[in-house]
């Protein structure tokens, strides 16, 4: 193994491994690489907060910054929740999902694994009906959840791979007439969430 890859692990270490994304790369292995490879800025991690920032110092024998605030503020471990009672079954969230937290499928409602959940937010954004919110975890994020996490980004990375090579393959021309149906009956799902909402609102 070469330096640079010693490196790399010693820095992916170090990070939390929620794979927010929210230091501008695509997991915490990513920039961690960046940082060994192209020398990134180390102040980019919000879940680590200033301790994480020193601990990047430590291994790189920098001074430490300040966190870089524009990143996000940290905040205590928080966890998403899903509205079951709203959600559409529209598979999104899964797929944003970098640590396949979610279970559902599609047109059925989707639930979330909260001892897996690393907290990252990824999931909120993409839900078109807005069931998804983020709540305090109640408990402080662990060593064992980081290695958790870890485990599974990479497993999430294998599966995403696998998508791809599978798209690949030829497949026979769509039915012009099913997809209509598929998409007339996505788009009036959508509306009957929108209106439950919209009736809860005071």
């Amino acid at each position: 193994m070469t330096a640079v890859a010693l490196l790399i692990d010693r820095l992916d270490a170090r990070l939390p491994q929620t794979q927010c994304r929210q230091c501008g790369y695509d997991g915490c292995r990513p920039y961690a690489a960046a940082m060994a490879e192209d020398g990134a800025p180390i102040d980019r991690c919000p879940p680590g907060g200033q301790a994480g920032v020193q601990a990047l110092a430590d291994v790189l024998d920098v001074p430490a910054p300040p966190l870089d605030l524009s990143r996000g503020r940290p905040v205590p471990l928080q966890v998403a929740v899903i509205d079951e009672a709203h959600c559409i079954g529209c598979t999104l969230c899964i797929q944003a999902c970098p640590v396949d937290a979610i279970v559902g499928a599609n047109k059925r409602m989707h639930t979330i694994l909260p001892d897996v959940c690393t907290g990252c937010d990824l999931c909120v954004a993409p839900c078109p009906v807005d069931c998804i919110s983020m709540v305090p975890a109640g408990r402080a994020w662990t060593a064992d959840d980081a290695a958790l996490g870890r485990q599974r980004h990479r497993a999430y990375l294998t599966r995403q791979q696998r998508a791809r090579a599978a798209a690949d393959v030829p497949v026979a021309p769509a039915d012009d007439e099913a997809v209509d149906k598929k998409r007339a009956a996505i788009a009036q799902a959508l509306a009957q969430a929108r209106a439950r909402r919209e009736q809860r609102r005071p």
